[in-house]
This record gives structure tokens, sequence and C-alpha cells, in this order.
């Protein structure tokens, strides 16, 4: 066991117990012993983008005894990274004040190197105060106080991930001076291969290429990817993942994401997790997230229906805790102001507030047989650019609920766009009223968490707002 690390501030804090100090020994023992020159210290941002400090591996271990210092101020962003707290007057209204710093917790489980980058690696990070209390709304802990109440009801989670995307080659990577606004100008890009041709294998060959290097790149940091998918629009990818734990799998996601970009644009490639792109005869994106629930003592399946089929009581209790939560979930779901352009009929995505039977159309779908274990739902209501660690939570919150007030789901439904189901919303506008109005979320998650998410949010809804569009542009400047 390593003295420093033992006897470091993290420990003095009470942020490392006995088995962390040992895991961090480990893992530095295992550095210094290895080829890795630079780690890069990163932690989630309230939007699910990867931000830190990267240090040089003699200074690891100082890292990994006592932390590292970041502005607190990266916490209060929008996502034009504007600071939409004030912090210069007083402080004001601002959950952290006086635009200090916060201490960012290495999670030795977290570290990997890169293949990309063979002599760098990344390790994951808790973002607390400085004297060592939690920040509520910091999203591992959002979601790890989530898990523990699932725990203490006796059940876990596994969660299966099937993420769309798209990779495009660059025209201009638009990084003239000119470009560099806030937020900076997009790029320019074309399509690799045509769409509108799913799952053909013609179109896979061609994409084959960037395919292997991702699945190269995941393989390496140990995500455990399924399969490679060519999706059905121009240039789109999905990728799927084995289930795993939910922090296990928030942690994954922010890694795919972020080495997608990183890998594709070493490559001359721009990757985006956007929804719904601007672009000629582009399609959305969505993020598939399947749930099983297992009791945490047997490991035995909750979500196994019932001989005839019929759901198991946990099962329908679970997901009539997701539709009932449904619109005030949306703002961890479906975080973006262009999410909610993907809600459309007719298009593999929900409209409404529904649930089926192995129905892509519905918001949740109902993939569970008698006798199968691999009994599970999947939850297509989120678009690719959430914050995991928020949309995970807000899954377990709301199946929970359902379980504790014993609540069973609806009938089924057979045809998704038709019918009296409740709309989900239909902007981000609607999302956040909704959230700021719950008074279930103000419950499980705290009257600061609430007013955190909504304050940045609010933010970036009134830039949205105050945008003179080109519909406008073309609709107006002519005819009047």
């Amino acid at each position: 066991m390593d003295d420093g690390i033992k006897q470091g501030a993290l420990a003095r804090l009470g942020l490392l117990d006995e088995d962390a100090v040992a895991r961090a020994s480990d893992l530095l023992a295992s550095v210094r012993n290895s080829t890795v020159e630079t780690v890069r210290v990163l932690f989630a941002d309230q939007h699910g983008v990867l931000r830190g400090k990267t240090v040089v591996a003699s200074a690891f271990g100082s890292v990994l005894a006592n932390g590292i210092n970041a502005p607190s101020t990266l916490l209060l962003k929008d996502t034009a990274h504007r600071t939409v707290y004030p912090v210069w007057d007083g402080a004001g209204d601002s959950p952290i004040r006086g635009a200090g710093d916060v201490l960012l917790v290495p999670d030795p489980a977290t570290f990997r190197t890169l293949s990309w980058s063979p002599r760098s690696a990344w390790i994951l990070c808790d973002a607390v105060m400085t004297s060592g209390a939690e920040i509520a709304f910091a999203p591992r802990t959002v979601l790890r106080r989530a898990v523990a109440r699932l725990g203490a009801q006796g059940m876990a989670m596994r969660m299966g991930l099937e993420v769309e995307f798209h990779v495009y080659a660059l025209n201009d990577e638009a990084v003239s001076h000119a470009d560099a606004t806030m937020p900076p100008r997009p790029a320019q890009t074309r399509p690799l291969a045509a769409g509108y041709q799913l799952l053909t294998e013609t179109r896979y060959a061609r994409l084959e290429p960037v395919m292997d290097r991702l699945r190269h790149a995941c393989q390496h940091m140990g995500l455990h990817v399924r399969s490679m998918e060519v999706e059905m629009g121009p240039s789109q990818f999905e990728f799927t993942f084995d289930p795993g734990d939910p922090m296990t799998q928030a942690d994954n996601m922010m890694m795919f994401r972020t080495l997608t970009k990183e890998v594709c644009a070493q490559q001359g490639l721009h990757a985006t997790f956007m929804c719904r792109p601007r672009l000629e005869n582009a399609c959305a994106s969505g993020w598939h997230l399947h749930q099983s629930l297992l009791d945490r003592a047997t490991g035995a399946s909750l979500m196994m229906p019932r001989a005839d089929g019929t759901p198991s009581a946990q099962a329908s209790a679970w997901i009539a805790g997701l539709l009932d939560h449904a619109v005030e979930s949306c703002l961890l779901t479906t975080p973006s102001v262009n999410g909610y352009k993907r809600y459309q009929p007719f298009q593999l995505a929900p409209d409404r507030i529904a649930w089926g039977r192995d129905n892509r159309g519905t918001m949740v779908r109902g993939l569970m047989t008698p006798g199968d274990p691999a009994s599970r739902i999947e939850n297509r209501v989120a678009e690719t650019s959430a914050n995991p660690y928020y949309f995970f939570a807000s899954q377990i919150l709301s199946g929970l609920d359902g379980i504790t007030r014993a609540l069973t789901a609806p009938a089924p439904v057979e045809n998704p766009y038709e019918g009296p189901a409740e709309a989900l919303p239909a902007s981000l506008g609607e999302a956040i009223d909704a959230f700021a109005g719950s008074a279930f979320y103000r419950d499980a998650l705290g009257d600061g968490v609430v007013d955190y998410l909504v304050r940045i949010k609010r933010a970036e809804w009134a830039r949205y707002l105050g945008a003179v569009s080109e519909w406008e542009q073309a609709e107006y400047f002519g005819l009047y």
C-alpha cells in the first residue's frame, strides 16, 4: 500500500477508505511500470461532456492521493460554455460561490489507456467540494444516490445500451478566427455513404474501416461492444453494448461518446451525437436504453413475465412509473432544444407516452418472454446527447416510484401513433416547466438540484428563443 496515498488529503477527508487506498496504490504501481506518459484527469459535467486536466505520469501519484482542483465555474455553464450563474456579485443564487475550485476525486476503476494515443490514459472522477462535501447536483452523485435507493429495496438493475450517431467526412473544419464564436460555428460535412439502406451489407463494407477503428478503440478500453450496425440515415451508425450496472454503463457511455469524436477527428472525420442534424436527408438519432430489474440477493429476474405472458407485478409497476413521470423526466432524457424535433409520428421514435410489446413506435417497448431471464423493457425516449448519469437516475427513480406505489401499467398499445395517450413535450421549454414544477423530482433529488438544472437549461432555452432562424428570415424578410 502506497504511504503517500494512505496519508494524502483524500484519505484525510474521508474520501478514500482502506479498500480504495489499496486500489489506488495498485493502479499507481501499474502506471509506474507502464509506458503511460500522461493521464487525462476528467469528470462529466452537467451536460455529459468530459472536462479536466492532463498530468504527467510522475504527478499521477499526487492526484491519487490528493485529487486535483478544477474551476467550479465549469459546473455553472450552459451548452455554449457560458457561465450562466453570477459569480462576482456576492455569488447571488449560485450554488457554488466565488468562482473558486472544486475537487476531483479519481475513481481507479475507470482508468483506461487510449489506443489512439498510446502513451496517454483517462481516469474519471467525482466532483466534490474542496472540503470533501458532496455536490448534490454532480452527475455521478445523482446516479449513485438513485442506485442506493434501489439497493435499499433489495433490487438491482442491468442496463444495455443502443446508441445511434453520425460520422461524416469534413469539407471545412471551421477553425478560422471568424469561426471561433461562442458556440463555435459548425463544421461543414458530407456523408461517408448514402443512406436509407438499413442493415445493408454493402453499406457496412463501405463503412467498415470506420466501424473497425471505433470497435478496436472500444475493445481496447474494455467497453463490451455487442454489434456495429448501419442505421437508416446517410452516414448513420449504431453501436450496441452488453448489459452492465448503471454506474459502469454511464461511465462507458461517457467514454464511448468521447472516444468516437476523438478517434474520428484523428482520421479527418466529424462524429456527432446531435439528435437531428440540420443536414439534407439526415435522420434523427435515438438512444434506446434496455432495462432489467433483478433481485439483489439472488440475481433472479424480476421482469420475467407470468406463464400467460402478462407482466410481473414489478415489471408492470416499473413501466407504469416510467410512463407516469415521462413528461417531467424529459429534461433529463432529452435535454437539448434539438431533441424534441425527433418526436415525430411514424419515424420509429415515440411522440406520446405509451408502451407496447415489441413495438418500436412506443416510448417503452416490452421485450419480456415467459421463462426468459433476459426479459426487459427498452425505453426509446432519450436522445444520444443526454447526460447518462441524469438519464439513468431518472429511470431508476421513476421505476422505483411505480413499485413503491404499486402502480399497474395500462394495456399495451398496438398503434402507438393513435389513441388518447398523452403527448411528450413539444419543446425544451415545456420540459423545463414540467421539471421545475415536479413535486416528484423535488422530493427525489432535492430543490437545489432541480433549481440548478432549471437555471442552466433556461439560459439555453432563452438563447434559442432570442436567435433569428432561417425560417423567420425566409418568411418575413421579403414579405414585409
